[in-house]
């Protein structure tokens, strides 16, 4: 690349940023009810999702079920965790050998729990020979914890309002910088002022509301439980209060613990308030707090234990510690700034770019594997879906915060004899890692998930962007506390080849990443056997530093990897018949783009392939990280203007709502944290490149269109 002042793109690099500046430029403000845009305050671990109160007032208006009937857009205001997980009574004592079937291998009969119905996710009939899978498939699922929301009242014998629509002059006003989500508005004459903030360590929120409607009786807050749901579009069911008990015990006049019990699930909420009285009502499971003074302050923690880690906290001490904590992540690590760039879309992607970052940061950075919805809501019942898990949080270490991601690895470690099960149970050696899991690490039975193997190499994948991005001295110990799964890894991923014609192929039955095509004929889908390459390649890499040889087996296998087949200069997605299709992933091209350069794949047949799918792909089809996928090779084959065009196409999958989030599929998927942590993938590659590349910036174009300032990143391999 050319000296900066004859670069046409202007390149600025380390301490040259105002991060405050541009983190608050994109201050998220509403300024209506609207039941598709809810914010959320989290940890990673724990998350509060608000509606326009900067409570859970109107839960009725957020809906999903009822959005979706009507084909509207809506996101639920739920109260979520990593820990709270719930499973529904197993009278009939299903277990996954229920809901196999058997395929017919070289490696002999192999069952696989393929025995589910997708209809079954969406309130259809389901047929005796999938109830056990479906049962498998819906258990466990996420707890809603709780909503807490305002009662308002027009007048002292009124019924609490239930219309959003009442309040005059909302303004909501969600500050990244300090994690302080503060809601303001008028009823009844009066305004109303909520402040509401997460613990950044615990399971807890804080509010502190301000009005003369809580002195004079108007005002109050209600705190609400649910029994679970293992529904598709909702989080929980209001109508079962026979089904779970919550049992309060006074701790003093400002505080109080309920106990609460469904079924085989319990966990314990501390409350602390600083005045007022805490009263049951006709709902065993719903109790009001209502205040004399104007001011009203109330703590909520939730805990999976009988007794919470934490004492009592004033809102305060809570507020601080957030705004400490938001403080310290844009502080660290990467930041980049669009400022005075003169392409119309750089405000955008720099929005994009911060509220995703702030979004990953409370859905995708928690203990365990995120889920595609987040900690907001429970699509595909709140499991986490583990190919997916690179694009939530592969660009953790690439933003120089490695830490955000290795919280979540050490539950591969936790299922790893699981893992190791599966293998032994369909003749493989090592450990074969589940598609859609709960926390338990037993997978969930799906003619799709049982079947799916580019999960297989993602936890070798982020190990590696886990190693590059930590310092020096942590990097020994990383390889050290990794190692066994690294081996168990690359063990099933060398004997799952099958070696014909003087090839390693990855054989049938497998389902690829563009999932449609039949699983009993699939064979040498074109990212999978680059992905192959690659993962192995990492695991001989973790030998080295072991001070080891190279597997002489992995390397055959790598060395024999049959090159993808291509049709016209172009790659397909896979090598049997049909070859491609045209919707959903376009996922070829993760195999010059996701996975770096390897020895299988052409650089100029994979452009020629990019300008194919650009060209005639079925947009509205794809996904959410498909934009950020074909930003990522557009990036990697030398077509800078192509990787902008793709972060930034105009398609109904890639539009991003005031709040950051990216919907898909109408009203199916409000929130699709993929697409977020894709996003910031691809701005981390574009803007550092990756090692042995010869340009900055590699991913914008030299057109005097982009001011890229940047600072903090690690390059990607």
């Amino acid at each position: 690349m050319a000296p900066p002042e004859t670069n046409p793109t202007e390149v600025t690099m380390m301490n040259s940023i105002d991060r405050e500046s541009v983190v608050r430029r994109h201050t998220v403000e509403l300024t209506e009810a609207d039941a598709s845009c809810a914010l959320t305050v989290g940890n990673g671990d724990f998350a509060f999702t608000a509606d326009i109160t900067g409570m859970q007032t109107f839960t009725a208006f957020h809906d999903q079920a009822a959005a979706h009937a009507e084909r509207r857009l809506a996101v639920h205001t739920a109260t979520m965790s990593t820990w709270g997980w719930h499973s529904m009574p197993n009278p009939d004592g299903f277990v996954l050998a229920d809901a196999m079937s058997r395929y017919e291998t070289a490696r002999g009969p192999v069952e696989y729990p393929d025995r589910f119905d997708m209809a079954a996710m969406f309130g259809g009939e389901v047929p005796e020979e999938y109830r056990a899978g479906t049962w498998l498939h819906t258990n466990p699922h996420r707890l809603d914890l709780g909503r807490i929301g305002l009662v308002l009242r027009a007048s002292p014998d009124a019924e609490p309002e239930s219309d959003p629509t009442a309040l005059r002059d909302p303004r909501q006003r969600l500050d990244l910088w300090s994690g302080v989500l503060t809601s303001v508005f008028e009823y009844a004459g009066a305004e109303v002022r909520v402040t509401t903030v997460a613990d950044p360590h615990h399971a807890r929120v804080a509010f502190r509301i301000e009005s003369e409607l809580l002195a004079c009786g108007l005002a109050g807050v209600a705190v609400r439980f649910p029994y679970a749901s293992d529904g598709f579009f909702t989080t929980s069911d209001w109508s079962a209060a026979d089904r779970h008990t919550t049992t309060p015990e006074r701790l003093d006049e400002r505080g109080c613990l309920l106990r609460r019990v469904l079924d085989d699930s319990a966990y314990t909420v501390r409350l602390d308030w600083s005045q007022g009285t805490l009263a049951a009502t006709d709902d065993p499971h719903a109790y009001e707090l209502t205040n004399h003074g104007s001011t009203l302050e109330i703590v909520a923690g939730f805990s999976p234990e009988e007794g919470p880690e934490f004492g009592r906290d004033s809102f305060e001490t809570i507020s601080r510690a957030a705004s400490a904590w938001w403080r310290a992540f844009w502080t660290s690590g990467a930041a980049v700034d669009f400022a005075g760039s003169t392409d119309p879309r750089a405000a955008e992607l720099e929005r994009r770019v911060v509220l995703s970052q702030y979004l990953t940061a409370v859905n995708c950075s928690g203990t365990r594997p995120p889920q595609e919805s987040g900690l907001v809501t429970n699509s595909w019942q709140g499991k986490f879906h583990l190919e997916m898990h690179w694009w939530h949080a592969a660009h953790f270490p690439a933003w120089g915060r490695p830490e955000l991601l290795e919280r979540g690895l050490d539950w591969y470690l936790s299922i790893l004899d699981s893992a190791r099960a599966t293998a032994r149970r369909q003749h493989y050696e090592g450990a074969r890692w589940p598609k859609h899991v709960g926390p338990d690490g037993r997978e969930s039975p799906s003619d799709i998930g049982a079947l799916l193997i580019w999960q297989q190499p993602h936890p070798l994948h982020l190990l590696e962007l886990l190693h590059r991005g930590s310092d020096a001295s942590e990097r020994d110990q990383l390889v050290s506390r990794y190692a066994e799964l690294v081996e168990e890894t690359a063990l099933f991923m060398a004997s799952f080849v099958e070696y014909r014609d003087g090839r390693y192929h990855l054989p049938a039955p497998l389902v690829p990443a563009q999932e449609f095509y039949t699983a009993a004929t699939t064979e040498d889908p074109t990212f999978e056997l680059a992905y192959w390459w690659w993962g192995l390649e990492i695991a001989q890499r973790w030998r080295e530093r072991l001070g080891l040889q190279r597997h002489e087996q992995w390397q055959q296998v790598q060395n024999g990897l049959p090159s993808p087949h291509q049709d016209g200069g172009r790659y397909t997605a896979i090598a049997t018949e049909p070859y491609l299709r045209r919707d959903d992933h376009p996922s070829m091209l993760c195999a010059l783009g996701v996975v770096p350069a390897t020895p299988l794949i052409d650089a100029a047949t994979m452009e020629a392939t990019l300008l194919d799918v650009r060209d005639h792909w079925e947009w509205d089809s794809a996904w959410g990280w498909d934009f950020p996928a074909m930003a990522m090779t557009a990036t990697r084959v030398g077509r800078p203007d192509l990787a902008v065009d793709a972060l930034l196409m105009d398609t109904p999958k890639n539009r991003y709502l005031a709040t950051g989030h990216c919907p898909q599929m109408g009203s199916v998927l409000p929130v699709y944290l993929p697409a977020n942590g894709g996003l910031l993938a691809a701005v981390s590659l574009m803007t550092a490149g990756w090692e042995g590349a010869d340009a900055d910036c590699p991913g914008f174009p030299d057109d005097g269109g982009w001011s890229v300032r940047h600072e903090g990143f690690t390059v990607w391999p």
